[in-house]
């Protein structure tokens, strides 16, 4: 048998990585070192039907108390990994014990950013959404009528935003940049989400930022913001992005750079040290990207279990995503970056459109709002490394079935 894992994290990465494991047969033993007081959890319902209380922590979870046990696999909840000793192969924790181990994964994830405290950051009524305690805080203020303040026009600010409009409150977003969705979407796809939003009442406001949050009591009242305007606020919801957790690989001696640096067998400048999902920059394309996804957090973790057990196929990331917003399901297949082109298409249902991303000339992601057929073929073409016919893709009426082989 092999020498024990230890795996520093506690989340949707850890858990794929040991279930993986499982299913292989390989039967090592493994620690699970997890900073939260749950065992791991499904994330994305977090700022879905869990904000929504439509869905509660225990189905969230991925396997019952009793699993980990039965798999040999040992869970320490409201821990964490502190400290590494390379030499020595032992790991710190913070309830001051020792671990040994033969393989050390790091799945540390990321960590949201927060807004200064000299600029209000830390009234409160100021959430961030990582994990199920702060969905627990906000969900108590989401009532109707009050005035919600969304920092940040990424996905997490807008399924914020989707969420509280729906649950009757005035929403305002505000994004920095020119416009929502701006480093991670076409200008296309940002216009259709806009659309989505504004038809719904919520204002969006792009190149604007926060000078200011007050307070009275220590609660946010309201927030000054750089258009000149200043609007009443009853709770600020903040999604400006997030920060790798790589200090503890950093202090280790790892290479790091906004992330732990891996090779496509998912290890670290240590080969006894492997790091996986969002704390991970891995290499694709001639590039060194950090994946933010859900799906990369497991295909990444499941691909370095294959590895532990004896494969020898390197991580080939295919990335896809979703975003749920209020009754619009955007499906996202490939990686836009570096696009050139994108090819609008009007979907057979009413409200359904997607957009074909294009780098010379070359298919390289679709973005599928409500028509999950132009997802399921873009994912397919990506995955085969094949470009659709452009006048077949440029008409309506043609079946998309026929751009595939």
């Amino acid at each position: 048998m092999a020498g024990r894992l230890v795996v520093a994290g506690g989340g949707q990465t850890a858990f794929a990585l040991v279930a993986k494991l499982r299913a292989l047969k390989d039967e090592r033993p493994v620690t699970i070192v997890a900073a939260e007081a749950s065992l791991p959890y499904q994330r994305p319902p977090l700022s879905k039907k869990y904000l929504l209380r439509e869905m509660n922590l225990d189905r969230l979870l991925y396997r019952p108390e009793s699993w980990y046990p039965e798999h040999n696999v040992d869970v320490r909840l409201s821990t964490t990994v502190i400290a590494i000793d390379r030499a020595a192969k032992t790991v710190r924790l913070s309830d001051g014990s020792k671990l040994d181990y033969d393989v050390l994964a790091l799945a540390t994830g990321s960590t949201p950013r927060k807004l200064p405290a000299s600029i209000g950051g830390d009234l409160e009524g100021v959430f961030v959404l990582r994990d199920f305690t702060d969905a627990d805080r906000l969900a108590d203020e989401l009532k109707p009528g009050r005035h919600a303040l969304i920092i940040g026009g990424g996905y997490i600010g807008l399924e914020a935003a989707a969420i509280a409009r729906s649950s009757g409150l005035e929403v305002t977003v505000i994004e920095m940049a020119d416009r929502i969705l701006q480093r991670v979407a076409s200008a296309a796809t940002s216009h259709l989400v806009r659309d989505i939003h504004k038809t719904r009442g919520v204002d969006i406001r792009e190149g604007t930022g926060l000078v200011q949050l007050t307070g009275t009591n220590g609660h946010v009242t309201a927030a000054q913001l750089t258009d000149g305007s200043t609007i009443p606020v009853d709770l600020v919801i903040v999604g400006i992005g997030v920060t790798a957790n790589d200090a503890l690989a950093h202090d280790a001696g790892l290479e790091v750079a906004n992330g732990i640096v891996v090779d496509q067998f998912g290890r670290t400048s240590d080969p006894s040290i492997r790091a996986m999902g969002d704390c991970a920059v891995l290499p694709w394309k001639g590039m060194r990207i950090r994946l933010e996804s859900v799906q990369n957090a497991v295909d990444q973790a499941e691909a370095v279990a294959a590895l532990l057990a004896g494969g020898e196929a390197p991580y080939d990331p295919k990335p896809w995503f979703w975003s749920d917003q209020y009754d619009v399901k955007l499906q996202i297949a490939g990686f836009g970056l570096g696009h050139d082109e994108t090819i609008v298409r009007r979907g057979q249902r009413e409200g359904s459109v997607s957009v074909w991303y294009f780098m010379q000339g070359k298919l390289i992601a679709v973005d599928a709002l409500n028509d999950a057929k132009a997802y399921v073929t873009g994912k397919k073409l990506l995955e085969q490394g094949l470009t659709p016919d452009r006048a077949i893709l440029e008409n309506p009426e043609a079946d998309l079935k026929s751009l595939l082989p």
